[in-house]
């Protein structure tokens, strides 16, 4: 029987023959695999060809929900895209909150699977147990912004959630992403590109059904007495009551530790990081704190530009991230300039991680003489020439004039303009950083290098854990830190609950086992985590595997391992590459993968209860 917690559907859609049926999702998988991220990364290494191009009609598109999706669990309202990435030719798995996902589980979904590609442009609108391929062209070419409200005009309701792409998605910016509800995006990697090259232009969904919890009652009993003490009373209710600054705070915090982004990773302090700080964002633009669907945290700063020339702005953040990368990574010291390049790529749909990081490396470029200003549209580009980057914004989102080159990432850009650039290009897989800088930080370099989609930060978070080690700036204890790290945060990704929301309140593996079985009635337990982490791990490792990734891909830029950094409490510092091949000796080896190629034994596949990865990769590679 499936557990409660599940809707037990999945929708199929084929955009080419324009099908769509429904499968019945299976016991077995639900136990096995979970949901959201392991058991979409699971039907991604099942159902799709090996070496398949992530923007031809063969790539699958997997939205993703977990049994507490939906469910009244705090923060329970998170979705995930799955797909193979086009940045990266890898395993790609990213996420956002908002509504949306809730939204396909009220439509009486767990997952939709979104194959082929349209001769046209369409969008799917999802109505309380049935779907249909509409007409897009009316939509097509328009922002994410107007997109979503030429949705909901559609389908002649307001209240329905969407999700869409801008025109980074339809021109194929291989860093685009997927929004919803305006403020939340699925940002990494490039969802958006793969959605555009299927001409799909958003998905818009509404219903009414419920998610039924196994134990109601103790559910109630559980959020009530349990998790209310925590977020009132609790050792950490001052961080959750205190919700003022929540990521943009770590703006000073990283500016402390030598880890903000500045000049393109030049170095991990900005003269002027209190201009963009959480303290100052807070004074300056942000007019409230917005919670998503069933959480009592409100992380999210809606802001609104007071003055200036970009006078009545408005956005939901910016987040740390995109403080730190569109920046002082980009040079940029004003908070309002700042909201108003996460205003372009929101409404354009470009993620603002990869968008600080590419062109900052441009902007590097151009002050090395490596590119010419006839090469960069004659635009004056340095460090803190806001104007400039507020053009170059618009221009990859149109592949425009050097936005076309700058659309296809940083490693690529690097590639072309060539003249020992690839040194400071900062990605890893050709996945851009993260706002850390990794010179820094030997948990963030491993992490980085291990992580399966690339520079990605969201795996574990080891700034305080590092920070507080006596050795700071030595590799010893990295790779059990990192593991330990990435395990505790899998389930989380599985369930679908938000991870800020559980580090935030001080809650871990206790209250989800508790949550976990009230709403599906299974019995959770710490093994049956582990193994559940370890197994999505497998999956995602055995999947780049068989596309070609090995031990040679973990790494990281030169820029981090042979480049001392210049300022701060690491000046002086590196994580050279004997330290990081250090580091990934020890982590292979505590995964049970083999420390020479970084691919996963047969054994351990076996004794995760993945034999039928074990067949399938071993038709393409001898496993050790």
């Amino acid at each position: 029987m499936l557990p409660n917690g599940y809707m037990g559907k999945i929708l199929r859609v084929d955009l080419s023959n324009k099908k769509i049926f429904t499968d019945d999702l299976r016991e077995d998988q639900a136990r096995i695999f979970f949901g959201g991220r392991c058991l979409t990364a699971k039907m991604l290494f099942d159902e799709l060809e090996p070496k398949t191009d992530p923007l031809s009609a063969e790539n699958l598109l997997i939205f993703g929900t977990g049994p507490l999706t939906g469910s009244g669990v705090p923060s329970g309202n998170r979705y995930v895209i799955t797909t193979k990435s086009p940045q990266t030719n890898l395993f790609l798995d990213s996420y956002a909150g908002g509504h949306f996902g809730s939204e396909i589980k009220f439509a009486g979904y767990d997952f939709l699977v979104i194959k082929g590609k349209s001769e046209a442009p369409v969008y799917l609108a999802i109505d309380d147990g049935t779907a249909t391929i509409r007409n897009g062209s009316g939509i097509w070419g328009l922002d994410c912004w107007e997109a979503e409200k030429a949705l909901k005009q559609e389908l002649g309701d307001e209240c329905a959630k969407t999700s869409v792409i801008g025109p980074a998605g339809e021109n194929l910016v291989r860093y685009a992403s997927v929004s919803n509800e305006l403020f939340h995006q699925c940002g990494r990697g490039g969802v958006g590109a793969v959605m555009g090259s299927k001409r799909l232009k958003g998905i818009v969904a509404r219903g009414s059904k419920g998610v039924r919890p196994a134990d109601p009652v103790g559910l109630m009993n559980f959020l009530k007495i349990e998790m209310d003490y925590k977020l009132t009373k609790g050792p950490f209710n001052n961080l959750v009551k205190d919700i003022k600054f929540y990521t943009p705070g770590s703006v000073e915090s990283c500016q402390e530790l030598g880890l903000l982004p500045t000049f393109n990773f030049q170095q991990g302090q900005f003269e002027h990081y209190k201009t963009i700080s959480g303290h100052y964002m807070r004074e300056r633009i942000v007019a409230k704190d917005k919670a998503c669907f069933s959480c009592n945290t409100p992380c999210n700063k809606y802001s609104v530009i007071k003055e200036g020339k970009y006078l009545g702005g408005k956005i939901g953040g910016p987040e740390y991230e995109t403080l730190a990368l569109l920046g002082s990574n980009t040079g940029i010291n004003n908070i309002e300039a700042v909201a108003q390049a996460n205003i372009l790529c929101d409404r354009y749909g470009l993620d603002t991680i990869s968008t600080g990081n590419v062109i900052a490396f441009m902007t590097e470029c151009r002050s090395r003489n490596l590119v010419s200003k006839e090469s960069v549209d004659n635009l004056d580009l340095e460090f803190g020439n806001e104007d400039a980057i507020m053009t170059l914004i618009s221009k990859i989102s149109k592949r425009e004039g050097v936005g076309n080159l700058l659309a296809d990432g940083v490693k690529e850009v690097a590639k072309k303009v060539g003249k020992g650039s690839e040194k400071f290009a900062m990605h890893v897989k050709g996945m851009e950083y993260a706002g850390y800088v990794a010179g820094a930080s030997p948990a963030f370099a491993l992490e980085f290098a291990v992580t399966d989609r690339g520079g990605c930060h969201r795996r574990g978070w080891p700034v305080y854990d590092e920070s507080s080690a006596g050795a700071p700036y030595a590799t010893e204890g990295r790779a059990q830190l990192i593991k330990r790290l990435f395990d505790q945060r899998i389930p989380l990704h599985c369930g679908i609950v938000c991870d800020l929301f559980f580090g935030w309140s001080g809650s871990g593996w206790d209250e989800f086992k508790k949550m976990t079985e009230c709403v599906t009635g299974l019995d959770v337990t710490d093994d049956y985590l582990q193994t559940l982490s370890e197994r999505c791990f497998a999956i995602t490792r055995a999947f780049n595997v068989r596309e070609g990734a090995r031990r040679s891909d973990d790494s990281a830029p030169l820029r981090t391992m042979e480049e001392a950094q210049p300022v701060g409490p690491a000046k002086g510092k590196k994580v050279t590459k004997e330290m990081l091949d250090k580091m990934l000796d020890e982590y292979y080896t505590l995964r049970n993968w083999d420390p020479a190629t970084g691919i996963p034994t047969g054994r351990s596949l076996e004794n995760l209860g993945l034999e039928d990865v074990k067949r399938e990769l071993s038709k393409q590679i001898t496993l050790p």
